[in-house]
């Protein structure tokens, strides 16, 4: 009898091991440019002391760079966020720029702000989420704050105005960034009915129901426009029209 009770408490955890983990998956359609230029001098009037030129953009491919400003993830079930012993995530001020400039983490994870340029930032958000003032520090310092509320948080730094950086605070840990190919896959998510949420830096939100089953894989695409007012649409295509016909 012992032995039998032995054999059965050993084959448990085999069984649990063996239950078909659940994902969804899709894809990430975006067909055009939507973020708006940035025009920043490489050398800032606002510069004194040490000379910091500005960083550039390491995505060259206009569409794959839209596709990195996208963040899927589950509205529901809130849970614990950051776990316990996992390094916090940074946004490095580093050529006058923040790198990276999007980091999506779980309500309630801290996200570290080192400085790594030789010259002071002062890093800021009046974002209704989490608002906060580091105030000024040098290389090689740093802060941390900590998200303990869902939603998007956009900081700046009092310094440089041309410096810009999103947190985008999840209810949970469902969440997923597109590939450069627009895939996406969200691991381990339990069934049950959700909300799935696609959001990007320019576009915003985009929403849809899905539902993820024992056993079944869960797909969802998202096209992800920006929606043009018809009328001043055509009024730049008559001006466009009209300065092509002049030449």
């Amino acid at each position: 009898m012992r032995l039998r009770s032995l054999v059965l408490h050993c084959c448990i955890p085999a069984v649990a091991v063996a239950l078909p983990a659940q994902a969804i998956t899709g894809s990430i359609v975006i067909k055009k440019k939507l973020t708006k230029p940035s025009v920043t001098a490489s050398v800032s009037v606002y510069q004194r002391g040490t000379t910091v030129r500005l960083g550039k953009d390491a995505e060259l491919d206009p569409i794959a760079y839209e596709r990195s400003r996208v963040v899927v993830y589950l509205e529901g079930p809130d849970v614990a966020g950051q776990i316990p012993g996992d390094p916090a995530p940074q946004i490095q001020q580093h050529d006058r720029r923040f790198s990276p400039d999007l980091v999506v983490v779980p309500a309630g994870s801290t996200v570290s702000f080192p400085n790594m340029d030789p010259i002071f930032h002062n890093i800021y958000s009046l974002s209704k989420p989490k608002s906060f003032d580091l105030g000024n520090y040098d290389k090689g310092q740093t802060r941390k704050v900590t998200f303990p509320t869902p939603g998007i948080v956009e900081i700046y730094c009092h310094l440089h105005p041309n410096m810009q950086a999103t947190v985008v605070v999840t209810p949970n840990r469902w969440f997923a960034r597109p590939d450069r190919e627009g895939q996406y896959r969200i691991p381990d998510v339990p069934a049950g009915r959700y909300t799935l949420v696609a959001w990007h830096k320019s576009a915003g939100f985009f929403r849809k129901t899905i539902v993820v089953e024992n056993g079944h894989l869960a797909t969802a695409d998202f096209l992800i426009p920006i929606d043009v007012d018809p009328a001043q649409e055509a009024q730049q295509q008559s001006l466009m029209d009209h300065r092509a016909g002049s030449r």
